[in-house]
């Protein structure tokens, strides 16, 4: 993978990607939220202190899926009624790209897919509604609205202050995995699988005190 650099606009420091999609990032050193714009940097606003996180998962985690290896390099973390999750933006060792969600130790691994002529709108889909896509069959098995909470490193769009989202999930009997996220419009649709943590054969995790 190539690795583009650039200088933070607002400190001066060094800004390396490794990914050389990426069109956001985050200053290690300012915390600064910076977008990129063919060869230069906009800043755009600030990260503030992120919330307390369990996950072992961090920036920088390797792992494996479906015999392809992939590195961790950004993350949205969102606020819910009953807590937090993290959205793990991975890229692949083929420079394709997919996002790990990480919430209360249900794993989630997805790809955005191109979506059908028409998905349900926010407010038509209801929990056990069932949909086709790519010729598996879907239940609706939550709906969450959830607010944006902070980002870090390195992520495929642009996406800071956001307002509150509807994310709607939905699973097949045998494993597949499905999320209409409508923070845009259209909604756009990432498709996967649930995955066990130890199937993902990670390293370079966050340690914890106690940990041996």
């Amino acid at each position: 993978m190539s690795a583009p650099a650039a200088n933070c606009p607002n400190c001066g420091a060094p800004v390396t990607f490794r990914w050389s999609s990426a069109v956001q990032t985050t200053c290690e050193f300012c915390h600064s939220i910076l977008v990129r714009t063919d060869v230069n940097l906009e800043r755009v606003g600030q990260v503030s202190d992120l919330p307390p996180d369990a996950s072992p998962i961090q920036i920088g985690t390797e792992g494996i899926y479906q015999n392809k290896a992939f590195v961790v390099i950004g993350r949205i973390i969102y606020h819910y009624e009953q807590g937090a999750w993290n959205e793990w933006h991975l890229v692949f060792n083929d420079s394709t790209n997919g996002w790990l969600s990480d919430a209360q130790l249900e794993y989630d691994l997805s790809t955005q897919t191109q979506a059908p002529p028409r998905l349900p709108l926010a407010d038509e889909i209801q929990r056990g509604n069932p949909f086709q896509f790519n010729g598996k069959t879907y239940l609706a098995t939550s709906l969450t609205r959830a607010r944006y909470k902070g980002v870090q490193g390195e992520l495929p769009f642009q996406y800071f202050d956001k307002t509150i989202v509807l994310f709607a999930d939905l699973r097949t009997p045998n494993g597949d995995f499905a999320t209409i996220d409508y923070s845009e419009d259209p909604p756009l649709l990432f498709e996967g699988r649930a995955v066990e943590f130890d199937d993902l054969h990670f390293k370079n995790l966050r340690l914890f005190e106690g940990w041996s």
